[in-house]
């Protein structure tokens, strides 16, 4: 109101001046009163207003609004008085206090400190409107760069030189499910992390609702939101769900150099009952014969417990044995395994634990076509293992990454039982470290980064590191580490490489060329023996293919060993 009335008194007064002075009076000196602090060329520099030019209204009412406009000043006014000639024009301002102090209230999710790191505005100097507006914006920017989108300033009070500013941090007041007519509402619930009371964040939201559609349970999945009335400080959350069918049958043809032409039907559930349960049923029939069945609730966190309980049948006539590289002789295998697991989160849910019971009743028979001088050193290990295996597992794979980013790493303890008919006394233990790392950062500015190297889909280094040992020098065959196929060594047969110790090394470098398709080079390395030898390595490199399809990630590797090339179909990533 104050710098209203005052423009209102500079129109009257250069409207009494145009009508009693001549028109081309001239401004003889032009100052400003009022100012201890801010510099009177600082305030000038925006005025038109200058010594030998023509007096004019309007570009005096522009100068008070520049002026004004600077954020230095409460009031601006001019005043003018007679001087030789002419006419003196002195522009009165009134400045903002000197800030004494800058506080907040309502922040939670940042300390004050981190809040003034924002801020340019300082104590000791006088308070600018127009910075402290830009202030405000950047505080907003850091809390919605970070995800909280709902997040504003909602009050700032000036008291002499102190600021209090207000921050509004709107918190999750319930979260409503609907549209559920088979999936139990706590299945869904579940995979929502953002829980009453927390703060919203609209990246790990995006996030939870991805894990969510990537259940295979919906077809659709739609979020809302509703402030109540008179409270914005909360928000309600509303998903709505459009169900689809996740039971299916499955038809599964293949052929393998070793296990020749199979096929087989599969029935699968992946959300029985409505309760988040997989159940799987069934069969290859072929040269190598399989029947299984398994039921397993696989969500687990800090409350919840994972479990899996199945059986499976194998029958291989005239399977392959190798030692060391070289094939020995055929034989017909016979395994039954029934197997019963369960785990949990820890409270710092990066860290887990899975405790498997497993019994495995197996057969060798029937060698034949045996090299001359072949060692047997199979078929002696016929009967019933017993064993328990403890996992425990170290997760730092970015969850909201939508590639594989960061690292994980397990150990597994795994300790043979002569209780119930276990015939087999030993300890096996192993463990791994996998590591995911975008190049993007490296390659900025020397390869397209951003267009094909996108930061959802950048080229990736992966890399797997695995090593093993035993208590016992020699293990039952079924019980050896072994190396060879296309999720280990994938320049050699599969088991050609079997012992109670080993090491692993895979590395790749995984190149995107478009959205659904990629290329990998890679290279393996590694060995399994009765013995630890790191001189005697075995290793291959080659070239894969990933494509996109709406059944999985296709991959087709090939790869040259010592003595072969071999080439690999299947889906999804070796790890």
């Amino acid at each position: 109101m104050r710098k209203i009335a005052a423009l209102l008194m500079s129109v009257m007064f250069l409207a009494s001046a145009n009508a009693d002075e001549p028109p081309a009076r001239q401004v003889t000196s032009v100052g400003v009163t009022g100012n201890p602090h801010i510099a009177t060329e600082y305030i000038l520099n925006v005025a038109d207003t200058k010594p030998g030019k023509p007096l004019s209204r309007d570009v005096i009412l522009s100068d008070i609004e520049a002026i004004y406009n600077q954020g230095f000043f409460s009031f601006v006014d001019a005043d003018f008085s007679d001087e030789g000639g002419g006419v003196a024009v002195t522009f009165t301002v009134q400045e903002n206090p000197v800030i004494e102090s800058i506080s907040f209230t309502g922040n939670t999710l940042y300390t004050s400190e981190q809040l003034m790191k924002e801020v340019f505005s300082q104590e000791g100097t006088v308070f600018n409107r127009q910075f402290f507006r830009n202030d405000l914006d950047r505080i907003q920017e850091k809390y919605h760069k970070d995800g909280y989108v709902m997040v504003r300033v909602s009050d700032v009070q000036i008291s002499g030189g102190n600021i209090y500013v207000t921050i509004l941090e709107p918190r999750v007041k319930d979260v409503l499910i609907q549209g559920n007519t088979k999936t139990q509402t706590y299945v869904i619930r579940r995979e929502i992390k953002l829980k009453e009371g927390d703060i919203f964040n609209v990246t790990k939201f995006r996030h939870d609702l991805g894990k969510l559609q990537g259940l295979g349970y919906f077809e659709d999945v739609n979020v809302a939101f509703d402030v109540p009335e008179n409270d914005d400080s909360t928000v309600d959350l509303i998903l709505t769900v459009k169900e689809k069918r996740t039971a299916s049958v499955g038809l599964n043809l293949g052929y393998g150099t070793e296990s020749g032409l199979s096929g087989g039907l599969t029935y699968n559930d992946t959300n029985l009952a409505g309760k988040g349960l997989n159940l799987e049923v069934g069969f290859n029939a072929g040269d190598e014969s399989t029947y299984w069945a398994t039921l397993s609730s696989p969500y687990m966190d800090a409350r919840t417990f994972g479990w899996r309980i199945g059986a499976r049948y194998r029958t291989y006539d005239e399977r392959y044995y190798y030692r060391q590289g070289r094939r020995q002789f055929d034989f017909d295998e016979r395994t039954l395994s029934i197997f019963a697991g369960f785990g949990k989160k820890f409270s710092n849910e990066d860290w887990s634990w899975f405790l498997t019971l497993r019994r495995e009743d197996a057969e060798y028979s029937n060698v034949q076509r045996a090299i001359p001088g072949y060692i047997d050193d199979l078929t002696m290990w016929d009967g019933v293992n017993q064993t328990v295996e403890l996992q425990l597992m170290w997760d730092k794979r970015d969850e909201y990454a939508s590639y594989p980013k960061g690292f994980v790493w397990d150990t597994n303890l795994e300790q043979a039982v002569q209780v119930l008919g276990g015939e087999y006394d030993y300890l096996k233990y192993w463990t791994q470290a996998r590591l995911y790392v975008s190049l993007n950062g490296i390659l900025q500015g020397l390869a397209d980064v951003g267009g094909t190297w996108s930061d959802e889909n950048p080229l990736l280094f992966a890399a797997r590191l695995r090593i093993g040992s035993s208590t016992e020098d020699y293990l039952p065959a079924f019980a050896r580490y072994s190396l060879g196929g296309m999720n280990s060594l994938r320049g050699y047969n599969s088991r050609s490489f079997e012992g109670s110790n080993f090491y692993l090394g895979n590395f790749e470098l995984r190149v995107p060329v478009a959205s659904s398709f990629s290329l990998v080079g890679f290279y393996d390395i590694g060995n399994a023996d009765s013995k630890m030898d790191w001189d005697n390595y075995h290793d291959d490199y080659g070239l894969g293919v990933r494509v996109k399809t709406p059944f999985g990630n296709l991959r087709i590797d090939y790869a040259k060993g010592e003595e072969e090339n071999r080439t690999y179909f299947g889906f999804g990533e070796m790890f």
